[in-house]
């Protein structure tokens, strides 16, 4: 038995059950076949960026310090979640323990947490680099560089403790069955018999200090960035300005608009189906796109491929 009932008519759960994507019972195969050449993509897409910046001296400057914590974020999150949704579709080892649902259910909220701020980081870098360039060798030093990707990771690590030892003490009703592709906070308080104000409340506030203040940074960065690449009279300077936060711009707008469309919806027009999907945006096309975006429309990325090719 998953289920047990204690003698306040609760439920004690030993197990959850993920349901992944039972709406397409046809379709597992293909889908299975689908999510496991995505993951490889993700995983050589993101390790060929991190390879490339190690081994070529020209790329060993902050933004690309940065770009490779970005990649090891994405191959981080999209493990959490991809191997065990793979198993569930090919195996049908849809149940997991209430430990292993908490501890992925932590370390996605840990990598979210993580991105909001390493995004940010490198909002600021592209505004010294445009803004200031000058002096961006002095700002953008390398203490500096890694002080501010520290400071991301423990934070992202910090964040969500609370959420989850208060999730772990929770109750629940009657059913175990989660229906999302991996332990998504807000399946686990949809089946909750305990109240979830206190938890709703932490994370308005972690939202407030953290959330928005990273959300307000970036998008402060680019109205400088935008203003000073007008301000630029030639047309050739304009173009050189742009390419060089072109690539990091297409990621902020992919990963707020996904992040606006999962949570800054009417509470009426969502469902768990459609957070579901939402989600799969963020947590798999994000990391797939990220190494493609940064590689097409970058040149020092496109050059230090060409030479590892020319070389074997």
């Amino acid at each position: 038995m998953y289920i047990t009932n204690d003698i306040k008519q609760h439920t004690h759960v030993t197990e959850f059950i993920i349901l992944g994507f039972p709406e397409f019972p046809n379709l597992q195969i293909p889908l299975f076949l689908l999510f496991l050449l995505i993951y490889l993509i993700i995983l050589m897409g993101n390790l060929t960026i991190i390879a490339l910046t190690c081994l070529d001296p020209h790329l060993h400057t902050p933004m690309y310090f940065f770009l490779c914590n970005l990649s090891f974020l994405d191959i981080s999150s999209t493990s959490v979640t991809l191997p065990k949704l793979l198993d569930i579709i090919l195996r049908k080892g849809k149940s997991i323990s209430v430990q292993g649902c908490l501890t992925q259910m932590y370390f996605f909220l840990c990598f979210a947490y993580v991105e909001f701020v390493i995004i940010s980081v490198m909002a600021f870098d592209r505004y010294i680099a445009i803004c200031h360039p000058l002096r961006y060798g002095v700002i953008m030093n390398q203490k500096l560089c890694i002080l501010m990707a520290a400071v991301s990771w423990i934070l992202g690590f910090l964040e969500p403790a609370t959420h989850t030892y208060l999730v772990s003490h929770f109750s629940y009703c009657g059913s175990n069955e989660i229906n999302h592709f991996f332990c998504d906070l807000s399946a686990l308080l949809k089946l909750s018999c305990t109240s979830t104000s206190t938890i709703d409340s932490i994370t308005y506030i972690m939202g407030v200090f953290v959330a928005l203040p990273c959300f307000t940074a970036t998008l402060t960065s680019y109205v400088y960035i935008i203003s000073t690449i007008l301000r630029i009279r030639s047309t050739e300077g304009r173009r050189k300005a742009f390419s060089t936060c072109s690539s990091h711009l297409t990621v902020v707008i992919l990963f707020y608009g996904t992040l606006i469309c999962l949570y800054m919806r009417p509470t009426s027009m969502q469902s768990l189906d459609q957070n579901k999907l939402i989600a799969l945006l963020y947590n798999v096309l994000l990391p797939l796109f990220n190494p493609i975006i940064y590689s097409l429309k970058n040149r020092e990325v496109k050059a230090a491929l060409r030479k590892v090719f020319y070389r074997k």
